[in-house]
């Protein structure tokens, strides 16, 4: 275990290249050492280094080198994309430490861009209704949230929102309230600079958007805590 992160390689993204021309287990098993020393082991050194920063800071995320790291093979069970290998490599820290969490860091840096996301993604129904219930019944605290993200420089993403407002909330009829109740996720994001992956760095940039986007985190935090204790 590497003492504290100092960027990936240099031949990372040239080796997710490499892997999603080839797609080949053999070209991956014979590069394999490869992957380890200038992808997946620093991708755990980064993991560690922000967990220990996030615990300083009482951030409330932690994430484990191996456990919250995803795969680089691709699920093709049920894709009609048999493409064996992903072109990036990514990751979750949560308030447990596992994948299955809501409110998390989620960091991916591949071949088509590299960003980090602080999200409540894809929540299960009983947590979104929650969500959906906070924003219409308690508006001025949403609002406030929107307003201190806004403060500092990030605003939520509207991908997949749904073009109609769900069922039981059709009396919604002021605009923000509206947008934000056809939301599926609630999720804001920094982009990366590529150029930036390789150096130490990245857990000063990544560290400082966690704390950027952590009204989003209390606003879900005390909705789960009300939800959990009903």
């Amino acid at each position: 275990m590497s003492s504290g992160f100092n960027g990936f390689g240099e031949k990372a993204i040239p080796f997710l290249k490499a892997l999603d021309f080839h797609q080949s287990r053999e070209w991956f098993q014979e590069n394999r050492d490869l992957f380890e020393s200038e992808l997946k082991e620093p991708l755990g050194d980064l993991i560690d280094a922000l967990t220990a920063r996030f615990s300083k800071l009482k951030l409330g995320l932690k994430g484990d080198r191996k456990k919250s790291m995803f795969r680089i093979n691709r699920d093709v069970r049920f894709s009609k994309d048999k493409r064996p290998y992903n072109q990036h490599v990514s990751a979750i820290l949560s308030s447990d430490g596992s994948k299955s969490g809501q409110g998390v860091l989620f960091i991916y840096f591949g071949v088509d861009r590299c960003f980090a996301g602080v999200a409540w993604y894809q929540p299960e129904p009983p947590l979104m209704q929650a969500l959906r219930n906070a924003i219409v019944n308690r508006p001025a605290e949403f609002r406030a949230v929107v307003k201190a993200l806004k403060k500092n420089g990030l605003e939520f993403g509207d991908d997949e929102r749904m073009k109609r407002l769900p069922r039981g909330f059709e009396q919604v009829t002021e605009p923000d309230l509206s947008e934000a109740v056809r939301n599926r996720h609630f999720v804001v994001r920094q982009t990366i600079d590529p150029a930036d992956i390789h150096s130490p760095k990245l857990v000063d940039e990544l560290v400082d958007f966690t704390v950027r986007a952590k009204p989003l985190l209390a606003w879900g935090r005390a909705i789960e805590g009300r939800l959990a204790a009903e």
